[in-house]
């Protein structure tokens, strides 16, 4: 039975307030422990920009929120990882044995969208809740949408919006995909280039790649021969640094402009600007965005030696807000919990003041960046210039577009 506790948390090293001021006649936490699994790629071609940094940005967040309520919550915290291989068929497996057996209460990450789309209604369906930071298709807040999740990083729509809209602006206004083939990759391509065709540019084609790819030699010699002026690289992860850096060896770049659709820090610094240098990309986080990410992300290096990417700020901000929200309503019930997190904006370093839409989507600004070249590039994480903050309210899918059960059958 827990104690009755009426508290104000102290600022907490995220530096946001806790307010929380909330009763607990009675412990409603099942067993008195909230239980976080993090389900991510910790092998794989997406294990750089998720993987183990993932893991101790939900641990960070776990001490941020101790230090917060200095250490008087009234449960205990636990966290749980695999790795899901990027296999829809093994995330469900593991999700629903944590669910069932081991009491988890909350998934984080999910990586790639054929992972995200087996475990949110294995969530639903349980009672539990999941928290999508890693994987990008729009079907998550539309088709697939569900009660109990969260799309809380990036999706496919705002790297579209972001990047498709100002390559065309710049004068590429002729495209050939190169996509990886799977739910991710069809996603973006389809998401793009309506951007595209709505901005005045002209989609020529495309090439499907398996998922995932080494040799890109064939499907780029088809990208070449189209006479796009741009390359659309509708991958992720490795398949988009190895597409890059094979496209340079063939002599495809300069004559043809790459654009990376989903690139991530952690790919920039792989390729290295002499590379990379000049690229468009939209992001939703960049550590050296401001004193508050700058602090953050040092946490984060001292500890991975790496800057984080925007997967990392993503779990720990959704892994925060859910511990925040779960401590404000006394209880791990899915349905009290993701009634707070919709109705408290959050708040911290990542999103501040964003909330969380009726489709589950996390309505914040995205970014449009711009490689540095080698002479503007101070160092080894110095990368990008801002080119443009896209305001919450254009760069997510409008909602009047939504294709999400919870919005339509509202309407």
């Amino acid at each position: 039975m827990k104690k009755v506790i009426k508290q104000v948390a102290a600022i907490g090293a995220a530096g946001a307030l806790l307010a929380a001021g909330v009763a607990f006649s009675q412990a409603k936490v099942s067993d008195g422990i909230v239980k976080i699994g993090v389900l991510t790629d910790l092998s794989g071609l997406y294990s750089d920009l998720a993987g183990p940094g993932s893991v101790l940005a939900a641990q960070m967040a776990i001490d941020d929120f101790r230090a917060e309520t200095k250490g008087g919550a009234p449960f205990k915290i636990e966290i749980v990882s695999a790795d899901h291989l990027n296999k829809g068929d093994i995330a469900a497996n593991r999700a629903r044995e944590w669910f069932e057996r081991d009491n988890v209460d909350m998934i984080a990450d999910l990586v790639t969208t054929s992972t995200a789309l087996a475990v949110m209604p294995i969530a639903q369906k349980l009672g539990k809740i999941t928290i999508v930071s890693g994987a990008a298709s729009t079907l998550i807040t539309n088709e697939q949408c569900t009660e109990n999740n969260v799309h809380w990083t990036y999706d496919t729509y705002a790297l579209a919006n972001g990047t498709g809209r100002a390559v065309v602006k710049q004068g590429g206004d002729s495209w050939y995909f190169l996509t990886a083939d799977y739910a991710f990759g069809h996603s973006l391509e389809k998401d793009t280039g309506a951007v595209v065709q709505a901005s005045g540019g002209k989609v020529l084609g495309a090439v499907r790649h398996p998922f995932p790819g080494t040799d890109f030699s064939s499907f780029l010699l088809k990208a070449q021969a189209s006479g796009a002026k741009v390359i659309g690289l509708a991958n992720a992860g490795t398949d988009t640094t190895n597409s890059i850096r094979q496209a340079s060896e063939f002599g495809i770049t300069p004559k043809q402009q790459l654009a990376g659709l989903l690139m991530f820090v952690s790919d920039v610094h792989s390729l290295g600007p002499k590379v990379a240098g000049g690229m468009y990309l939209t992001e939703t986080f960049y550590w050296d965005l401001n004193e508050q990410t700058r602090a953050w992300s040092k946490r984060f290096f001292d500890k991975q030696k790496r800057m984080p990417t925007m997967v990392h700020a993503g779990v720990y901000s959704g892994v925060l807000h859910y511990l925040r929200s779960v401590a404000a309503t006394g209880t791990d019930d899915a349905k009290a919990v993701m009634g707070r997190m919709r109705a408290t904006p959050v708040n911290d370093f990542f999103a501040p003041g964003a909330r969380i839409r009726e489709d589950g989507r996390l309505i914040k600004d995205a970014y449009l960046f711009q490689v540095k070249t080698p002479a503007e590039s101070k160092g080894p994480w110095d990368l990008y210039h801002l080119r443009q903050t896209i305001p919450a309210d254009q760069a997510w899918q409008p909602l009047a577009d939504s294709r999400c059960a919870l919005v339509t059958k509202k309407k």
